[in-house]
């Protein structure tokens, strides 16, 4: 990818993907597409454990490692922890990646249940596919918007779901990266975008239609390299009527890399 102009829309660990970028010979423009807001109420921490101890939860469900983090940390700052662990032990745990996974490796969390590849909302609803859960309760810790295509399939199979909110998403404080990187997709100075998750998409498009330009976004990304780290980002990348070039398999960054290497030829 010699001398290719690369955009990267991850915030979390941006930088590093920039980073992985340039090591290869690409130009990177960094435009974080979202923030992830804190939004630990440690009342709803409270009212949980209480919950949970009068009417136990049959399965808890972790889908992210910053969510699983915060809300372990909530519980730290309640002096809930061991509480928390406890009541775990009584539960079926379903990891939904190796993220989460880490994170309740941390704190050592038994996992019964653990997601494939690619750690879709599918592969948590297979892994669950066995389980009796009528009439059961269901905790699901939510990432940063209500996964309805989840809680309507838990819901649908007689559980009663419970939310935890963790964290929240938004679009970033400053936007004028967003605005940045739209001028140069519109004059055709990006080579490739890479989008590590759905919200990405829909926090651009929100950005360009709020600049008039969201047709010409989607004409500027039908023409530009668009690589998709799996299933959910390359649905959201669809909903706007954008094919990805590629989707990244496994889901990792390693891959994805890889693929877009091969994708982008060097310029010379």
């Amino acid at each position: 990818m010699k001398s290719r102009v690369v955009a990267i829309l991850e915030t979390r660990v941006g930088a590093h993907l920039a980073e992985m970028v340039e090591r290869r010979g690409g130009i990177a423009i960094q435009a974080p597409a979202l923030e992830e807001v804190p939004d630990v109420d440690s009342q709803d921490v409270v009212s949980l454990l209480e919950d949970w101890r009068r009417q136990p939860f049959k399965v808890a469900i972790f889908q992210t490692g910053v969510g699983t983090r915060a809300l372990f940390a909530a519980a730290d700052d309640l002096g809930a922890s061991q509480d928390l662990l406890a009541l775990l032990a009584g539960a079926l745990v379903v990891a939904r990646g190796p993220k989460p996974t880490g994170e309740l490796n941390a704190r050592q969390v038994r996992i019964d249940l653990r997601a494939p590849p690619p750690f879709t909302t599918d592969t948590v609803l297979a892994v669950l596919s066995d389980i009796p859960i009528q009439d059961s309760k269901v905790l699901v810790q939510r990432y940063g918007a209500t996964n309805r295509e989840l809680h309507d399939a838990l819901t649908s199979r007689g559980a009663a779901v419970r939310e935890i909110a963790t964290y929240r998403w938004s679009l970033p404080r400053n936007v004028q990266p967003l605005i940045e990187l739209l001028e140069a997709l519109d004059q055709r100075k990006v080579d490739a975008a890479v989008f590590t998750s759905a919200v990405q998409i829909h926090n651009l498009y929100a950005v360009a239609d709020g600049e008039q330009r969201a047709a010409r976004l989607i004409s500027a990304l039908r023409e530009t390299i668009v690589a998709s780290i799996g299933p959910v980002c390359s649905r959201a990348l669809r909903h706007y009527g954008i094919e990805p070039t590629f989707e990244a398999n496994p889901p990792k960054l390693g891959p994805l890399l890889d693929a877009l290497d091969a994708a982008l030829p060097d310029k010379s």
